[in-house]
Formats: structure tokens, C-alpha cells, sequence
């Protein structure tokens, strides 16, 4: 099915508009197919043509096409040309076209998925439309800037809830009927039902609910008060800054099974992925997330549902924004007041990864030719580098001015669409700066700047040189710190000052009175997307003291700094895990001791030290994870039970032997904390099935008896990650077939896709996997041919080989030119492939002694 081409879309754009879709969906059709009858209303403008007519075409992706009429007088349905219905020889004036469809389900995430819970038997069904799949559900004109309004009525069976965009009201018999919409795009329609479990209140006259399948509502209702107080604080603050209210009649959050993205911003009806509603125990900064996601949701029915993007090469306008007001406002509005630092150390460095690939892509790039290459672009560029890029422009701007600007932008667009010229001079209406002009640099550019400074020391005063490899300008700050001289170990803000670095490279200088500082920080506040280097001297006062600076941003900034440094082969990992061994056991920002430790275990020790390192890299970790369990001992509550939990999975994932943590599973709990709830006890079976740390029959009664104890959709994908763990060629043979063989019937749904691809590859298994290795890259581009996106990109990221060699990089290189991978498979083919020659890389500039 070709994918809807940009030129395409303007063209269909000037010959018609679209006022209203009448959509009756039948859900009580069985397990595979549902009902859609749509009808459109549109006018077609007058056309260029001689003859005074206009063709044009509508999408629609059924299983069968029963009937379809336009202004009455019936349609072939054999005129639909894969998902295209041609319309030719239309008039100028109204039309009415009529559609009656047979759908099906889907088990990937995309289009109407359909859900049955292993725990209950309930099932549950939701829409994702984004970015085309409306086709799967119902027909349309489908492109952004076609926006209509939209009345819908659902058939369900008569014990489910139907929840929507707007007000959804029960008329009897399982017959519900949703408020009309405002205008908005097809891509923002939405539906959600099933048995679920709601629980409802009210805020600012709105009705605000939560809602979840039955098997988590117990879950739901511990967090409900936590989840209701973070949305009417945003939703508060959003108020406060913005002069357009709230666009819709009711605010649902719906936390929904098997979601392939975080979330999704449908007006009124926001979906989120149900790991959301959390199960077993998290950290603080697990919360911050779903918090930010929750802010960045809300943020999205101003900038994207409110006015809209007018193509795909604007999706920045939406997540950008979105990513950077989902942190400003949470930490303004709610306890999270240092979700910056989260930012700063989980987010900022997918921005940065990205945007050094050859994948890499402008924030706003110039031309997104059509739908199959913008679904390419939803990456780190698009959320992380573009919040980054705001964030810089407040700092150069000003808050209050580019508020204003963003309430322009809204005033005059506001159920419309817009462009990035448009924003840009909203703007520029409210700044006497040069917007347009940072716009390029900032919007229109590719890659990561680097500044590097140079400390000069005199014996009254110091002088610092920035030396800017790159050409944007920045806005940054630069913190100064003296050692403490009690002899702590802690050091002490001595100054921080504004820098203003110009776009055209070269260096910039400060001479500064007082003796040279012990340590120089650049981006202090992290108000700025570039890489940072150190001068020697700070680099060995880091060395010692990283662990007290006093801020938990600027310590972010730095360990970004030292990951960026391992990454580009300027520090070596070692350094890295001895840095982390340490000052982590010191560390009390939970973020940090989170990131630091996901890059140890998954990036250095799995993929940047060579094989005979990776023991002594595994043994560090636990030994790291030991000092922290010894240093918050007794601790109950607050970031010392996440740092405690934080610990204990970082202890299972590293674990070289089965005693420790056989020991707990045997004893249900680790000594001071934290017990075992479901989520350690798979963390635990998944690495004794890795580790072969008993005879295979055992290992699997232990998965099936723990798959009992836990029936849950969570509990099967644990169950699946685990048997393909098993380090024993049936069990992986069996695990491949799963993955890539299976027949359509019992192919495997997206979530326990990703979950038998995690357990499948594993660097303690190398030479039992390696003849998957040629095998992945025939049956990969076969299956995201087949299956489509959603499972071509979890093939590209969770089933791609963990070999590090040279044979992976000529095989994959092999693959991109020769198998013709679909766009999702081959964009993350593209990025691995580029991860992996890093690694080799790091590897190369750090022999083994």
C-alpha cells in the first residue's frame, strides 16, 4: 500500500475540504473483525480541469468493502486499489460518500487493537491511529490538515464501558453515542472499550477519569490520588500560562494493554501504555516519568490538537513542545521539582546518540516527502534535542516572550494548522530578537556542538577560553567550585556567570579576578544541547570528588559529559566504572544513580568492553551495588528505599553466579529490603535462566510454577522472556520460531514479541547464538514486510544481534543494500549497525592490557 506522498496531500488539500464524519463502529462482530460504517461530508472546490471536475481519493485498509455510494449513487468496491478509493469526477460543491466495512483487529499495537487479559478472560479493545492507521478503523481523507469534526456511535457488548474523544453516553443495548468533536484531525480520533475500571471526579468543572482493565484496578486505586493531584496541578499551571482554556468537554486518561508508544495525546482521551499502573514496587524517579508523561500529554491539546501540524515535517511542533513543557510545568506544579535532572541524564543523551548516526535528521527538517518516512522521525531528535533546543531559546529569549509568543500562536491558529514559519513569526511578534535567524541555526542543522575550555591560571586572576567546535550559538552557564577546604571531599559553588558563545566556532574568553577554581563546569544549568569537555585540573578534581558537588543537575551534566567521552573514545570505560564505583555509593539523586548504572551494565559491560573484561566489569557492579544496599540500610521509605530497589536490580542484572540472588528468590525478599514482588522474581528467574544456573527442567517447572503464581499479561511476557533465555539450542530454536516462523494465527502480539526477543540474545551465550546471527538478517526483513511497523521496529531494536564483530557490521551492511528492508526495519538497521562500529571503536581505542 503506498504511503500518502506530500505533494499528494497538498493537491487533495486545495481541491477539498472535510466538515463531518458520521462513524457507527460494531465491536460485537467476534475476536477478529468488527464493523465500520462511515459517512463523509466534504465539499470539492472548483477545479483547473476543463472539463470542471475533480478527482481526488479516500483511504480506507478493510478486510472486505461490502458498499459504498457518493451523493447516493453506488460505488464499485472493487475500484479500492490496495488503500486507496479513487473518487473521479466530482463537481464543485457538497458531497456525501458512504462507506460499509469489515475490519479486523489487530495484535500490533496499530489500527484497533484487541486485548484479552490471561488473568481475568476480560477483553479489551482501543484505537492508535497515529500516524495512518485510521485506515484500519474507519475510512477518511486521511492527512493532518483535513480536519473535520467528528460524531461517533459504538455497538459494544452490553457489560463494557465505551469511552472516546468527547462525552460518551449509554442509550441501552450496548449502543453508545460520543459527543461531536471540535475540528480536529483524523489522526487524533479515538475510541477505548472493554470491562474497565474507571474511577471519576471533577476538576474546574470538567469531568476528569482514570480507567484500567479490571485485573489492575487495585493498582489504580493505590495511585489514583497520586495520578489525579499531578493532572489538576498541570492542568492548573497549563491555565495559569496559557490564555486558551482548555479546548474539550472531559479529560480521560486510559491506561490500555500492549501500547506501543508512552502515550498518546487523543483529544480528551489520552492513552497511555498500562505498565503505567504500576504493579510492584518503583523508585521516586518512576514516578517523575509517568509524571512528565502525564504533563507532555496535556500539553499536546494545546500544541497539536488545538492548532496542528499542517504536515509531517513539522512533528517537532508537537513533540518538542510537548517534551519540554511535560518537564517545565511538572516541575513547576508538582513535587517533582528536579525533573530537570531526570532530563538531564535520561533523556538528553537519546537526543545526543541520534543526532551523531547518519540517520540523523534537522529538528525541523526542510522536506518530509511522505507518511512512511515521517514515522521515521519520532526519535530523539524530535523529543529530546527539539525540548533542548526550546529550552535554549527561553534562556536567549526570555520566558515571558516566548509565552507570549506561544499564546499568539494559539489565538491565531486554534483549531487550525500551522507551520513552522507560522510559529516562528508568532514568535517573532513578541521578541525583538532574531528568531528566523536562530531558527536556522538551531532547526535547520544536523549534529552535536562541542565546547571545551582552557584554563589559564595567573597568580590575582584566571582566564577561560571556550573553544566551540560546531556552529550554533548557545546561551550557557558556567559554574566555578572551590574544594572544600575541611577536607570533605565536597565542593563549593564559587561563582556561576552567563557566556554567551557565537555561531561561528573559535573560541570566546572571560578573565575572571581570584585564583583559577578547582573545577570549571560549562552548560552549569544544562540550559543548552551541546557536549562539554574538561581541563585537566577539573577532570582530576572530578575524579575525587564528583560525588560532592552540590547540585544534582550539574552532577548529571557531568556524568553526561563522561558518557560522552566514553562514547567517542576519549575516556576509557574503565574509568567510567571506576568513576561510578566511586561516587555512586555517595550519590542521592535517584535519576543519576539510575542512569549511571543502566549505561555501566548495558552499554559499558555489554558492549564497549571486549568479552575477556566483561566479568571483572559485572563483578564492579555488584561489588557497587553491594556499598549501596550497605549505605542505606534501614532504609523504609523515600529515595533510600528507590536507591535500595535501584540496587537490587542492578545486582540481579549483573550477576555472575546464582548465589545471592537464588538466595532471595528461595527466601521471597533481600535482607533489609526490598521484598520480592512479581517484577524482581522475573528479574531473578530471567538470570538464572541466562546463567543455565540449574539443569533446564528445573529452570523451566520454576518459569511454569512462577507463571502460576503470576497469570498476568506481565507474568506470560515474563514466562516468555525467560524460556527463550534458556541457554540450550531447542529453547532458542523454539523462541526463533516464535519470533519469525509463526503462522499468522498465532503469531505473537507486540508486547510478547519484544518479550521473547529481550530473553533471546545474551552476551553469555555467544557461541551457542552465533549461527542466529546470518539468520536474523534474512528473517527480519521478511517479518517487517509481513507483520508491518510496529513489529519491524521492535525487530530493529529488541531482536538484533548483541555479537560485537566485525561478521554483525558486514552482514548488516549486507542486509541494508541487498534484502531491501521496509523503512522501519532498515531506519533501525541503520542505527544499530552505527551503535555497533562505535563500540568496535571504543573497543579499538582501549586494548585490553
Amino acid at each position: 500500500m503506498p504511503a500518502l506522498q506530500r505533494d499528494e496531500a497538498q493537491t487533495r488539500a486545495q481541491r477539498i475540504d472535510v466538515h463531518r464524519y458520521d462513524i457507527a463502529l460494531d465491536l460485537t462482530q467476534g475476536d477478529d473483525h468488527f464493523g465500520s460504517h462511515t459517512v463523509i461530508h466534504f465539499t470539492a472546490h472548483d477545479a483547473q480541469d476543463p472539463d470542471g471536475t475533480i478527482d481526488t481519493f479516500a483511504e480506507i485498509k478493510p478486510v472486505e468493502l461490502h458498499t459504498l455510494t457518493l451523493d447516493g449513487r453506488p460505488l464499485d468496491p472493487e475500484t479500492l486499489d490496495g488503500n486507496r478509493l479513487p473518487l473521479t469526477g466530482l463537481t464543485p460543491g457538497d458531497h456525501e460518500l458512504r462507506i460499509h466495512a469489515t475490519m479486523r483487529y489487530s495484535r500490533t499495537g496499530e489500527g484497533m487493537h484487541r486485548f484479552t487479559d490471561p488473568a481475568d478472560g476480560e477483553t479489551y479493545v482501543y484505537t492508535q491511529l497515529f500516524l495512518e492507521d485510521v485506515q484500519r478503523v474507519f475510512a477518511a481523507f486521511d492527512q493532518p490538515d483535513l480536519k473535520a469534526v467528528f460524531a461517533l456511535t459504538v455497538t459494544a457488548p452490553t457489560d463494557w464501558t465505551v469511552l472516546g474523544n468527547g462525552l460518551a453516553e449509554h442509550t441501552g443495548n450496548g449502543r453508545w453515542t460520543l459527543a461531536t468533536t471540535p475540528p480536529i484531525s483524523t489522526y487524533l480520533v479515538a475510541v477505548a472499550a472493554g470491562p474497565w475500571h474507571s474511577v471519576r471526579t471533577q476538576h474546574a468543572g470538567l469531568p476528569f477519569g482514570l480507567h484500567c482493565r479490571r485485573s489492575l484496578a487495585p493498582h489504580l486505586d493505590a495511585d489514583a490520588d497520586e495520578l489525579l493531584d499531578i493532572t489538576r496541578r498541570c492542568y492548573d499551571r497549563y491555565h495559569q500560562i496559557f490564555d486558551e482554556p482548555y479546548p474539550f468537554d472531559s479529560y480521560d486518561q486510559a491506561f490500555v494493554p500492549e501500547f506501543n508508544a508512552g502515550a498518546m495525546e487523543n483529544p480528551g482521551l489520552v492513552t497511555f501504555r498500562d505498565e503505567y499502573v504500576f504493579r510492584s514496587a518503583v523508585t521516586d524517579t518512576e514516578r517523575q516519568t509517568r509524571g512528565v508523561t502525564i504533563a507532555h500529554e496535556m500539553a499536546h491539546m494545546w500544541f497539536g490538537d488545538l492548532v496542528t501540524l499542517q504536515w509531517w515535517d513539522d512533528i517537532w511542533l508537537n513533540e518538542s513542545f510537548a517534551e519540554y513543557m511535560g518537564y517545565q510545568v511538572l516541575s513547576e506544579a508538582t513535587r517533582h521539582q528536579n525533573s530537570w535532572t531526570g532530563f538531564a541524564i535520561t533523556r538528553k543523551g537519546w537526543g545526543y546518540d541520534a543526532d551523531q548516526r547518519p540517520s540523523t535528521h534537522p529538528v525541523a527538517p526542510e522536506a518530509v516527502p511522505d507518511t512512511a518516512s515521517a514515522l521515521l522521525n519520532f526519535d530523539g531528535i524530535s523529543y529530546a534535542k527539539g525540548a533542548s533546543a526550546l529550552r535554549q531559546l527561553v534562556a536567549w529569549m526570555g520566558e515571558k516572550d516566548f509565552l507570549a509568543g506561544i499564546n499568539d500562536h494559539f489565538a491565531r491558529h486554534r483549531f487550525g494548522n500551522a507551520t513552522l514559519a507560522d510559529f516562528i513569526d508568532s514568535l517573532a511578534r513578541a521578541t525583538d530578537r532574531d528568531v528566523h535567524a536562530w531558527a536556522d541555526r538551531w532547526l535547520r542543522t544536523t549534529g552535536v556542538d562541542t565546547l571545551t575550555p582552557d584554563i589559564t591560571a595567573g597568580r590575582d586572576s584566571w582566564r577561560l577560553d571556550v573553544t566551540h567546535t560546531g556552529s550554533r550559538p548557545h546561551r550557557i552557564t558556567v559554574g566555578t567550585y572551590d574544594q572544600d577546604l575541611a577536607g570533605t571531599g565536597r565542593l563549593t559553588l564559587r561563582d556561576r556567570f552567563d557566556l554567551d558563545i557565537p555561531e561561528a566556532g573559535g573560541r570566546t574568553s572571560r578573565t575572571l579576578p581570584q585564583p583559577a577554581p578547582a573545577l570549571v563546569v560549562l552548560n552549569d544549568h544544562d540550559l543548552t544541547y551541546t557536549k562539554i569537555r574538561f581541563d585537566p585540573p577539573s577532570w582530576q578534581t572530578l575524579a575525587r570528588s564528583l560525588s560532592g558537588l552540590p547540585d544534582p543537575l550539574t552532577r548529571a551534566v557531568v556524568w553526561n559529559a563522561a558518557r560522552d567521552m566514553v562514547r567517542d573514545g576519549e575516556l576509557p570505560p574503565t574509568t567510567y566504572l571506576d568513576a561510578a564505583r566511586a561516587h555512586l555509593p555517595h550519590e542521592t539523586d535517584l535519576a543519576i544513580v539510575q542512569g549511571v548504572l543502566t549505561f555501566a551494565r548495558t552499554q559499558i559491560a555489554d558492549r564497549y568492553l571486549p568479552e575477556t573484561d566483561r566479568h571483572t566489569a559485572l563483578a564492579t557492579l555488584t561489588a557497587l551495588s553491594r556499598d549501596i544496599l550497605r549505605r542505606t540500610e534501614g532504609s523504609e521509605n523515600g529515595d533510600g528505599k528507590g536507591l535500595r530497589l535501584t540496587a537490587v536490580r542492578t545486582y540481579i542484572d549483573s550477576a555472575t553466579t546464582p548465589e545471592g540472588i537464588q538466595d532471595w528468590l528461595d527466601g521471597d525478599g533481600v535482607p533489609g529490603g526490598p521484598t520480592l514482588d512479581p517484577e524482581l522474581r522475573w528479574r531473578i528467574l530471567h538470570r538464572l535462566a541466562t546463567l543455565g544456573a540449574q539443569p533446564l527442567d528445573d529452570l523451566r517447572t520454576a518459569i511454569d510454577t512462577e507463571l502460576t503464581r503470576d497469570p498476568s499479561a506481565t507474568g506470560h511476557e515474563g514466562a516468555a522472556r525467560c524460556h527463550a533465555a534458556l541457554p540450550d539450542p531447542a529453547a532458542k530454536q523454539a523462541a526463533w520460531d516464535a519470533l519469525f516462523t509463526t503462522a499468522d494465527g498465532k503469531a505473537l502480539s507486540n508486547y510478547l514479541f519484544t518479550a521473547t526477543a529481550s530473553g533471546f540474545w545474551n552476551p553469555e551465550q555467544h557461541d551457542l547464538l552465533r549461527p542466529y546471527v546470518a539468520r536474523y538478517f534474512t528473517d527480519a526483513p521478511a517479518l517487517a514486510a509481513h507483520r508491518g511497523a510496529a513489529l519491524a521496529e521492535a525487530a530493529g531494536r529488541h531482536a538484533f544481534p548483541t555479537h560485537i564483530d566485525d561478521t554483525t557490521l558486514h552482514l548488516g551492511r549486507t542486509c541494508l543494500t541487498e534484502a531491501d528492508p521496509t523503512p522501519a526495519l532498515r531506519r533501525k538497521l541503520i542505527d544499530q549497525l552505527d551503535d555497533l562500529q562505535r563500540a568496535l571503536a571504543v573497543r579499538a581505542a582501549n586494548p585490553t592490557t
